[in-house]
This record gives C-alpha cells, sequence and structure tokens, in this order.
C-alpha cells in the first residue's frame, strides 16, 4: 500500500495541489478502506483488481477529471452528496450560502437550480416541518438530486423540472435561495481545474455571467411574501451588480456576506 502511495503521489507531483489528499482517497475506493486504514497498514500489499482499479483512477485524475467524480460523490456540511458530470460539484462557497438562508426560519423554501440538490436537502435537514421546493431545467440534474434526498432520508422535498419559476409560479415563498450559473462566456476558469469538466448549463450565463442573476432577481419580489428574502451566489466581481439589481426590483435590507477568501460571494435582500 505505501508503495502505491508512493506511486501516485509521484505521478501527481506539481500538478494537483491535493495531491496527498487525492492518492488517499483514490486508493480508497480502490480497496475499500478508510483512509486512516490505508495510512495505518502501510505494508499490505494491493491484489491484481485494487491495483488495476487504482491505476485507472490515478490515470485519469492526471488527466484532470475531479476527484469528486472518480468517487461518485462530495461531502457537503455535514452529510455526503452523490455527483456526477450532469452536476455541478458542491463547493464551500454554497455552505456559506445555506449559512445566510438558516439565519431566518422559512416554512416555504425555494431553490432555484438546485443540482445535486445540496441547498434544499441542507435546508430540509435543518427544517423538517417546512415545505421545500426545488427546481431545475435539467431532468438528469434532478435525477440526482432526488437520488441524493432519498438516500438521506429527506421526504419533504418537491422536485419540479423547468426555467426558473416557470414550475411554480402559483406559489409564493419565504425564502428563495439559488446558486445560479454566473459565469460569462468566456472566461479562462472555464478551461482550468474541476470546472472544465462540470456542466456548462450550470456555470455560464450570458456574456457577462449575470443573465441567470437578472431573472431570479426580477422574479424575487412577486414571488416572496412579505418580509420574505432571497439569497444568492455571484460571482466575486458581481457583488455591486447584484446589490444594484436587487435595490431596483424592490428589495430592501440588501447585504453582501464573504466567502473564507474574504471575496464578496453572498448576497440576499427581502421583500416589503
Amino acid at each position: 500500500m505505501a508503495q502505491a502511495r508512493q506511486a501516485g503521489l509521484l505521478a501527481l507531483k506539481g500538478q494537483q495541489s491535493s495531491a496527498r489528499l487525492d492518492v488517499d482517497c483514490l486508493l480508497a475506493a480502490a480497496t475499500g478502506l478508510s483512509r486512516s486504514q490505508i495510512l495505518a497498514f502501510g505494508e499490505r500489499l494491493l491484489s491484481y483488481v485494487e491495483d488495476e482499479q487504482f491505476s485507472a483512477l490515478l490515470d485519469r485524475r492526471q488527466r484532470g477529471e475531479p476527484i469528486a467524480h472518480l468517487l461518485g460523490q462530495r461531502d457537503f456540511i455535514d452529510f455526503t452528496l452523490k455527483v456526477a458530470p450532469c452536476v455541478l460539484i458542491p463547493r464551500p462557497e454554497t455552505e456559506h450560502l445555506v449559512e445566510a438562508a438558516l439565519e431566518q426560519p422559512a416554512d416555504r423554501v425555494l431553490d432555484l437550480g438546485t443540482g445535486s440538490g445540496c441547498i434544499a436537502i441542507a435546508l430540509a435537514r435543518a427544517w423538517p416541518e417546512s415545505t421545500i421546493h426545488a427546481v431545475d431545467y435539467s431532468t438528469e440534474a434532478l435525477a440526482i438530486a432526488q437520488q441524493n434526498a432519498q438516500a438521506l432520508k429527506v421526504e419533504h422535498i418537491s422536485f419540479f423540472t423547468g426555467d426558473w419559476y416557470e414550475p411554480v409560479a402559483q406559489y409564493r415563498y419565504d425564502l428563495i435561495v439559488s446558486n445560479p450559473p454566473y459565469m460569462g462566456l468566456n472566461e479562462p476558469e472555464l478551461q482550468q481545474g474541476d470546472v472544465q469538466f462540470e456542466p456548462s448549463l450550470a456555470l455560464t450565463s450570458g456574456t457577462d455571467g449575470l443573465s441567470a442573476l437578472r431573472q431570479i432577481i426580477a422574479g424575487a419580489a412577486a414571488r416572496l411574501n412579505a418580509r420574505g428574502r432571497l439569497w444568492v451566489e455571484h460571482g466575486y466581481q458581481q457583488a455591486k451588480a447584484v446589490r444594484d439589481l436587487m435595490a431596483a426590483h424592490d428589495l430592501v435590507n440588501i447585504e453582501t456576506r464573504y466567502d473564507l477568501a474574504g471575496q464578496e460571494r453572498i448576497t440576499g435582500g427581502r421583500a416589503q
């Protein structure tokens, strides 16, 4: 095991900043052992099947495939989600969105662009008595979100297929949350890291990255109950534009929160 681990570290050296963690996770996937067991049983030899599986996973990681896709899962807050190439990989920034949303209890909640279901599931776990609606344009993404909800035994989320507010136009909410696509079509980050393997539908939104945010913000006030709140995640350079959009569409008490890197990442506003 120690020999395979060292070979993996050499293979990813200088290529992946998370090489040590990646190698341990891939070994765990190939052997069925935990990361702590891998470190504890370094003298254990890999079987032929384990070695072949580890080598195949390592080769894919060398080509840049996200570790979450190779493992088929990603941790989010205090639970684990199934992920696939059809959904955005949940990130720590989105945990900040959930934290902001949870500050004010809500009986009726809408998650727009739910993807893996990470936001809707986190809120549903925190608020077992609330009604949660989750919308996504992608039927493939919704299938993953539904599988995650079932696996985590979260039963009070209703899933809808459609374009933003369209499938839930008859409802009103105390809270609307969204991590929409917010990258511009020509941003160089689209060809870098994990992003190049993720669905463009969940990443890009017009030339300036604001098209989805404009639609979500423009429709929020009419679909929020009195004093209901909207919280959205956005690009670190988009905070002012998002605040201006919220103010232009009758939201008040607008505020922006920072991510762990100190970048403006989450903005919210309240209906009057």
